[in-house]
């Protein structure tokens, strides 16, 4: 049996090598998709971010940061987490099933150029997957973050994070990375490097 201090150890070990790792290989990705979030946001557009459980708790943090702010002084970012709005998940859950609760949230206030911001660990949630399939009928783009190989929206997202472990809390935890550096390089293009924005 392990010790505490050994898996502590373990964790942070392992933790370290996947965040290096990771974070350099979807550098390219990331600042582009990067880029496609304060475009839209330059445009008129919005964010729209979806997850279940610990996911769920990452997009109200993303949507947090962007309406609130993050590092730097700026206006509010226009940005919605579908899973804070009780009544209608829960009317749509009654009404057409669990699966449906964030497609009918996409459905409604979603336009061409916002952009879908979705986390599943597994990369198989059905009402994310719902979620990504409404997004791209009303023409978003659609950012996903998920691990395990990426599941089912491996081949739906334009821009895809899926984190090379099989370990949900590490997963987790590169997801919580990545969002971090969203919210900064959205400030960075809209707010710091304007120029580089419109040269996309």
């Amino acid at each position: 049996m392990k010790s505490a201090l050994e898996i502590i150890h373990e964790h942070a070990e392992e933790g370290a090598r996947l965040r290096t790792r990771f974070l350099a290989e979807c550098a390219p990705t990331l600042d582009s998709a990067c880029r496609r979030m304060a475009q839209s946001l330059a445009d008129g557009g919005k964010i729209l971010v979806c997850g279940n459980g610990g996911s769920a708790a990452d997009a109200q943090h993303m949507t947090g940061e962007l309406l609130g702010r993050f590092l730097m002084e700026r206006p509010s970012l226009p940005a919605v987490a579908l899973s804070v709005d009780t009544s209608t998940l829960t009317a749509v859950g009654n009404d057409y099933g669990f699966d449906d609760v964030f497609a009918r949230q996409v459905n409604g206030l979603g336009r061409p150029g916002d952009v879908l911001v979705a986390f599943s660990t597994s990369g198989n949630s059905a009402n994310v997957v719902k979620a990504i399939e409404a997004a791209r009928e009303a023409r978003m783009a659609v950012i996903g973050l998920t691990g395990k190989g990426g599941g089912r929206m491996a081949s739906m997202c334009d821009y895809l994070f899926d984190v090379p472990h099989s370990h949900t809390p590490l997963i987790q935890e590169m997801h919580e990375a990545v969002m971090h550096l969203m919210c900064q390089l959205i400030d960075h293009y809209l707010f710091e490097n304007v120029q580089a924005l419109r040269r996309a």
